[in-house]
């Protein structure tokens, strides 16, 4: 007989970018694990990010990323692909969860019990640790991204409207990895 639930955090990141996709990871961890000092992923170095990664991929029971398209982006909406990559993190599991706690005000369909938390990624250790998977992930796409095209500086602005990306859209135009749904 179980005794306690298994509980899923998840979060996702990119959701206001420019380009590319949308990230979400779902983490559980083992009943007696602690990790220190989780917390949002925005509100730590990319250096402490990178480090906190390691750690939760080594001591976690599992960890899982979904992923949306820029195409499942422009076709559905970014909310409607938001929730098809926490559902994809859900279904990647290799550990099906009793109870899942989602960062935010909106949760995907699933056969699993959900509960969403406004700031959960600053409150429950499960999301925060989705948090900081999810934003190590997509900050891998946007290094990728940045080397591919230079001129945009994805490394230091995610993708997201910076001025400087901004105006190198005006002069460049976009890629053809930038949300067709985000420029019009």
């Amino acid at each position: 007989m179980k005794s306690r639930k298994i509980i899923a955090g998840i979060d996702e990141v990119g959701r206001g970018s420019l380009i590319g996709s949308v990230y979400s990871a779902a983490v559980i961890f083992n009943d007696d694990e602690l990790i220190c000092n989780l917390t949002d992923s925005k509100n730590t170095s990319v250096k402490n990010r990178l480090y906190l990664a390691n750690i939760i991929t080594d001591k976690a029971a599992a960890v899982s990323i979904g992923i949306a398209t820029r195409d499942e982006i422009d076709s559905l909406n970014i909310h409607h692909a938001t929730l098809l990559s926490m559902k994809r993190a859900i279904d990647n599991l290799t550990i099906k969860a009793d109870l899942v706690l989602i960062d935010g005000k909106y949760a995907p369909e699933t056969n699993i019990e959900t509960r969403t938390i406004i700031k959960g990624d600053n409150l429950i250790q499960q999301i925060s640790a989705a948090s900081i998977i999810a934003k190590v992930a997509r900050d891998n796409e946007m290094f990728f991204l940045s080397k591919k095209f230079t001129q945009y500086k994805f490394s230091h602005n995610k993708g997201y409207g910076t001025k400087h990306h901004l105006s190198t859209l005006v002069r460049l135009g976009k890629t053809i990895y930038h949300r067709e749904s985000f420029l019009k």
